[in-house]
């Protein structure tokens, strides 16, 4: 079984800044982390593994120092590490991002084999868009399985795979064929740590690092700010909120506690009651 997941280097959002002018997220002197919600999808792709035998590739698109966290990846158990690393990836949006990982994953499957599954976290902590897995879905013409929260039977034989995942309404019960696209929610298992042979054999390991040109891709007019059609048009931190928590204690039952709650939010928030009301009547 060859599993890919795609993870991201980015700024630890405790000392994240902005750019006054570009509008862009400063990453220099920021400390960088492996995005939180990409280890979930790292933790299932290596339980898969364990399970199933084979390998897991692990694929990052940044600047050279992402290499960082791809040795993370390799030392919590990871087989492979792939660095896509250019100039011409600069200032991606997420759909020249999602080409760019793509035509790696393209390249992967020439150099290493087709993956059986593609694995990414729901969505990254300095974008939040959710777009650059459905997007190499889209791209690579794979059913995409998004906001999975468990990871259920895998019939190799039958190319098939089972998950649920999470919805508005509940949580669905799904299967299908193989190969295919995962992103994990958050909470969905627990990150092992990485054993002593991990860590030599990640310091020792040889991470594979290619270029636009070496990913096959031809049109770099696709990649980085040339082929982002999305523009920031302003980045600005939340103004904090003057009035504080406040904590009351009703010192009553549960009930009259729940009507006594009740009571005072509606007299915080005059217009809340009218707003219940008419959204029951609709």
């Amino acid at each position: 079984m060859h599993i890919v997941v795609c993870i991201k280097q980015v700024p630890d959002s405790a000392q994240i800044r902005v750019h006054p002018v570009t509008n862009t997220i400063m990453r220099q002197g920021v400390p960088t982390i492996i995005n939180p919600y990409d280890l979930f999808a790292l933790e299932e792709a290596l339980r898969l593994r364990d399970k199933h035998g084979g390998t897991v590739t692990v694929l990052t698109m940044g600047p050279p120092t992402a290499e960082d966290s791809l040795r993370k990846a390799l030392t919590l158990g990871a087989d492979r590490a792939v660095l896509l690393t250019d100039r011409f990836f600069a200032g991606s949006d997420t759909l020249a991002t999602s080409f760019a990982l793509a035509s790696a994953i393209g390249k992967i499957t020439e150099t290493f084999g087709a993956p059986d599954v593609v694995f990414a976290g729901k969505q990254t902590i300095d974008g939040d868009t959710a777009q650059v897995g459905p997007g190499i879905a889209k791209r690579l013409k794979l059913i995409q399985l998004t906001y999975v929260s468990k990871i259920g039977h895998v019939d190799l034989e039958g190319r098939r795979i089972e998950v649920e995942r999470r919805s508005e309404g509940g949580t669905q019960l799904l299967s299908t064929q193989l190969p295919c696209l995962v992103t994990m929610l958050e909470g969905t298992n627990e990150m092992r740590r990485g054993t002593v042979a991990d860590a030599l054999r990640a310091a020792r390991a040889e991470v594979t690092i290619w270029s636009a040109k070496d990913a096959g891709i031809e049109d770099v007019t696709k990649c980085g700010l040339r082929g982002s059609p999305t523009v920031v048009k302003r980045v600005f931190a939340p103004t904090a909120r003057s009035e504080k928590a406040e904590i009351v204690d009703f010192g009553a039952s549960a009930d009259e506690a729940a009507e006594a709650l009740i009571e005072t939010l509606f007299q915080k928030a005059p217009k809340l009651q009218a707003e219940l009301v008419a959204a029951q009547i609709a």
